[in-house]
């Protein structure tokens, strides 16, 4: 049940922006690194065996490197500090090979995407990957000042008709008009997302309306509270055991204390790296990575965030 690691080591630390630095990883003894797609994440391990994750911002045709950017939040729960703070050229991190929970649908007819911040991290390898292909697709990017918006440079090369900067010091403070871009794009374009909440909030109220098909959006923090209502049973059904599950304690805790170390990193819903198989039960879902219809369908749960409503659950563990 434990996360398999590659050992890598810190090639080079770049400045990227305002509070932005990049990092770019490389198998500790050379060679191939396992493949990713664009939208693709990988979990670096932190002091005392926690993970965070992180989009990879490169080309996924590269596969001697993965190039991590990492925004400094002094508010956040400690990741980026302790990157940007003690990560140097010459270290060796362990990661998680990459995972992909915002996938880039490569045939769409287009691509709208939308960045905030730090979000064009995943953004950015999408842009590269539907350039690669001659895909068509357009690219919002939004930013408090232009100093603390990442890969300008990069972005500078591309067809200038296909970036569109949104600056909101430049713009007397207005934030960008999400709701614009969206009734603008074609009926049958996919729209991709990523950025802080209030970004997001706007984005998914205004392609309610739009095929959830056609809609993806990666959160990098949970916007519900994990289940932790009522108290129940969880079987798991490899392991023939049963364990309690108090009324305030999550699944996850439960499972830890019960001596177990399921697969996690975010431990907030929003990476997907926890998602076991349901066999009996109904879950209490409180990811952001399910679609609707696969919470419906109760097939899998992230067992970092969510909980049941039943009181007995049953899982592939």
């Amino acid at each position: 049940m434990s996360v398999p690691y590659l050992e890598v080591r810190v090639k080079s630390v770049t400045y990227e922006a305002e509070r932005i630095n990049s990092y770019d990883l490389r198998l500790r003894d050379g060679g191939a690194l396992p493949p990713f797609t664009a939208g693709a994440h990988v979990n670096v391990r932190m002091r005392g065996n926690s993970t965070r994750s992180y989009s990879l911002v490169n080309s996924q045709h590269e596969r001697h490197r993965y190039v991590i950017a990492v925004a400094l939040d002094e508010a956040g729960s400690g990741g980026s500090r302790h990157i940007h703070g003690r990560v140097r050229a010459g270290d060796l991190l362990q990661i998680t090979p990459p995972a992909n929970d915002f996938r880039l649908v490569e045939e769409a007819p287009c691509s709208v995407l939308i960045a905030g911040g730090i979000g064009i991290t995943p953004i950015w390898c999408m842009v590269q990957r539907l350039t690669s292909l001659n895909r068509p697709w357009a690219l919002h990017y939004a930013a408090r000042t232009r100093g603390a918006a990442a890969f300008l440079d990069e972005l500078s090369r591309l067809p200038a008709g296909q970036i569109h900067l949104h600056i909101d010091a430049e713009a007397n403070g207005q934030v960008i008009d999400v709701a614009a871009i969206v009734k603008r794009a074609p009926a049958d374009a996919h729209l991709y997302c990523c950025g802080p909440a209030g970004l997001l909030a706007a984005f998914e109220q205004a392609a309610s309306t739009r095929a959830p098909a056609q809609v993806h959006v990666e959160y990098f923090k949970a916007k519900n509270a994990p289940a932790r209502r009522h108290a129940y049973t969880v079987v798991l059904a490899k392991a023939r055991r049963e364990i309690l599950v108090q009324t305030g304690q999550t699944l996850l805790d439960a499972l830890l204390d019960a001596g177990l170390d399921p697969a996690r990193s975010c431990v907030e819903g929003v990476c997907g790296a926890c998602e076991v198989r349901v066999i009996d039960g109904i879950p209490d879902h409180r990811d952001m990575v399910l679609t609707d219809a696969e919470r419906a369908a109760n097939r899998t749960m992230m067992i970092c965030c969510s909980g049941s409503c039943s009181e007995r659950l049953v899982l592939d563990l």
